[in-house]
């Protein structure tokens, strides 16, 4: 399997890109042992499109997805999580705003009880 950096993936053409996940497939399935006819099988695919894939060809991000998941590969799509990341000042502004304490219900500031001495 060639070694390739993540910020050389932007030099790349489409084409390398794909080639470059066809050898991925084919290095996880050697690496399991298994023929294409098997994962093909197992994937729900053809072994022709198993193939395909395989050499860098052009296949729906459906199929490849069901060849990673047997592979259990699927951690590849970890770059496509989207972290949402607050500004530090809008953290400080909702830590202003939590609460402090607890107001027990009826006594928020006021003397509720008419009968009391206080």
């Amino acid at each position: 399997m060639n070694d390739i950096l993540y910020k050389e993936w932007n030099a790349m053409s489409d084409d390398g890109i794909v080639r470059q996940i066809g050898e991925f497939v084919r290095h996880y399935r050697m690496e399991q042992n298994k023929t294409q006819d098997i994962l093909a099988k197992e994937a729900g695919i053809s072994r022709s499109t198993l193939g395909l894939l395989e050499r860098g060809e052009t296949v729906t991000i459906a199929t490849l997805i069901r060849v990673l998941r047997v592979l259990d590969q699927l951690q590849v799509f970890d770059g496509f999580t989207i972290i949402f990341q607050q500004s530090p000042l809008l953290l400080a502004k909702a830590e202003k705003k939590k609460r402090q304490r607890v107001v027990p219900s009826g006594k928020k500031g006021k003397n509720t009880d008419k009968n009391s001495d206080w």
